[in-house]
């Protein structure tokens, strides 16, 4: 087995039309995240993205996507933003870590939402969770009729509320895929004020994030795309979606409304003409990442699909060396998420941060 590490730009287009080839035959490697296109995109807005040709006699049999950082510790590729992390690989590939890590110059790789099946990587892993997911295979009513099932009361208080928006306001449309930049811009104006909110960092107080999405929302080749959703009433936008797509998957990234509509659950309704319009063009899943401690990702959900957390490390000084700087860290981590108390009193003391802040700024 050979690996050779190129910087994403480098890459051929052999490399990427075998690179597409083993996302077709591999269903849970279709992830856009683990497109080819994503990790193009990284490359252009981040000096340290790196791709690993995994190639035998036959020609490329995986293609591993990473960060080198200092000291020879290596991240997932976008890591701060990416909700789905791994080798992409040809059906029955086979791969050993260490050396996997030893042919990129790395001595520990971090991973913080690895795809389902890496069973190379499955040592190493510390936190397991589950991504939520919206099953719409069957079509937009079938999802809707299970919807029905699982949780009547959230679906009921949803679908009254967007009546009430149209009686309130005036009446409700939603375009899926808005090319209009300056929407895109108002939608990351949202998303920033949430952050500040709730006490997160802000990803798009980051220029490189901003580039990024500027960068995907430009791209749709048909097989990925960069969509802008988009929901108005009475013309107006008030709630909306940026995501990244497959030919049957969507993910759920960035979603934000205007707080002024927020009585209506804007956001909801939104997710549910989201869901309706993805499903019409073929999209069979709705990936809307881990859920833990949202409930309106545990409403929603049709069925969860596990990622993992955790962190490589080869038999090497350097890899002792990050053990001894990260591993109380994560313990600490862990401990919290492990609590329902400690997870719920770490969220409200982030929010009552972010107030603090938001209301500082006001000033």
């Amino acid at each position: 087995m050979k690996i050779t590490v190129i910087r994403p730009e480098e890459l051929g287009a052999a490399e990427i039309s075998a690179w597409r080839e083993m996302q077709r035959a591999t269903p849970h490697l279709a992830n856009p995240f683990l497109s080819p296109e994503f990790v193009i995109a990284i490359g252009a807005v981040n000096a340290e993205a790196r791709v690993a040709v995994i190639s035998e006699e036959s020609g490329p049999v995986g293609f591993f996507p990473f960060e080198r950082h200092a000291g020879g510790v290596g991240t997932a590729i976008g890591a701060w933003v990416s909700l789905c992390q791994g080798v992409i690989h040809s059906p029955g590939a086979e791969f050993d870590a260490e050396t996997l890590l030893r042919g990129c110059g790395l001595h520990v790789w971090e991973f913080g939402c690895m795809v389902d099946g890496q069973p190379w990587f499955q040592p190493f892993e510390v936190l397991r969770q589950e991504a939520v997911v919206l099953d719409l295979a069957g079509g937009y009513p079938a999802y809707l009729e299970g919807l029905r099932e699982r949780s009547p009361k959230f679906l009921k208080s949803t679908l009254y509320k967007e009546r009430k928006l149209g009686r309130d306001i005036g009446e409700l449309t939603f375009e899926f895929a808005v090319r209009d930049e300056e929407q895109f811009r108002l939608l990351r104006r949202w998303k920033s004020d949430q952050y500040r909110r709730m006490g997160r960092p802000d990803r798009f107080g980051k220029a490189w994030v901003v580039e990024l999405a500027e960068r995907l929302h430009a791209i749709d080749t048909g097989d990925f795309a960069g969509p802008l959703s988009m929901l108005y009433c009475d013309g107006k936008p008030i709630a909306g979606h940026f995501g990244l797509r497959s030919d049957r998957i969507l993910i759920g990234w960035f979603p934000a409304y205007d707080p002024a509509f927020a009585k209506y659950s804007p956001g909801l309704i939104q997710h549910l003409r989201m869901a309706e319009a993805a499903a019409a063009i073929g999209i069979q899943t709705m990936d809307l990442g881990i859920g833990t401690g949202s409930e309106y990702k545990e409403a929603l959900r049709s069925r969860g699909e596990p990622v993992t957390e955790g962190c490589v490390r080869r038999r090497s000084a350097g890899a002792a060396a990050h053990w001894l700087r990260s591993t109380p860290i994560r313990r600490v981590r862990q401990f919290i998420l492990d609590s329902p108390v400690l997870y719920g009193a770490a969220d409200r003391t982030m929010k009552r941060y972010g107030d603090l802040r938001s209301r500082m700024r006001s000033r």
